[in-house]
């Protein structure tokens, strides 16, 4: 299984990088697990509604452009289905039954997805209607498919 993250932006903060690297070396266990950055767009603070959708576009083009057709693809989403981790653990391990094996989750901007992006997606993915900055959200999501792996083992790690 092949589980691969899209993400818009580079990873800067030092204690983010060595969550992820933690979960990651943990999941290898499991998956091939992987990151794809893609650059996220310039912009200024305070931008049109036709700007904000250029730059969403940009990065949306560069999104897609590294999903490939058999991928099934979970698009994080504030308006996306809220699952708990039992739940999300056995729609993991069910796409895995039906013959999905390579899964990916994409994290948008500072100004989330495109029409585009959500619509290449299989499903949406919520984690609340907080919101959280993509770089926190890379650790929660990493954790929580460490964690649904764990759930399907039935490890105590869950508890």
């Amino acid at each position: 299984m092949n589980i691969k993250f899209v993400v818009v932006g580079k990873l800067k903060e030092k204690y983010f990088k060595q969550g992820i690297a933690e979960y990651a070396k943990r999941l290898s266990r499991f998956c091939k697990f992987s990151i794809v950055e893609v650059p996220d767009e310039k912009a200024p603070e305070n931008l049109s509604q036709a700007e904000m959708d250029q730059v969403m576009a940009a990065e949306g083009d560069r999104i897609l452009s590294k999903i490939k057709d058999r991928e099934y693809v979970f698009a994080l989403a504030i308006l996306g289905k809220e699952r708990s981790s039992e739940e999300f653990a056995k729609e993991l391990k069910d796409l895995t039954t039906y013959g999905h094996s390579d899964i990916t989750f994409v994290i948008g901007g500072s100004l989330g997805l495109t029409p585009a992006v959500l619509k290449r997606a299989n499903t949406q993915i919520s984690f609340g209607r907080f919101t959280l900055p993509h770089q926190l959200m890379r650790l929660v999501l990493t954790e929580q498919v460490y964690r649904a792996f764990m759930i399907n083992e039935g490890s105590p790690y869950h508890k």
